[in-house]
């Protein structure tokens, strides 16, 4: 949609259902690019170790 609230004109991106002006062309970095991270925060072994953790610490308090 437009900001008119109309249909875009634009063809949709090969294989996608949106143009590329509205969402069609970028799915964001690559899985595994190290060079996007800002800091590994977020990362699958930091949330990994965390919840280890938050299990010990559940085992340790009973």
């Amino acid at each position: 949609m437009t900001r008119k609230g109309t249909a875009c004109q634009s063809p949709a991106v090969k294989g996608k259902r949106r143009c590329r002006m509205h969402g069609g062309t970028n799915a964001g970095a690559p899985k595994g690019n190290r060079n996007a991270w800002k800091h590994g925060a977020r990362s699958a072994k930091a949330r990994e170790a965390a919840s280890y953790l938050k299990a010990i610490a559940k085992l340790v308090s009973y």
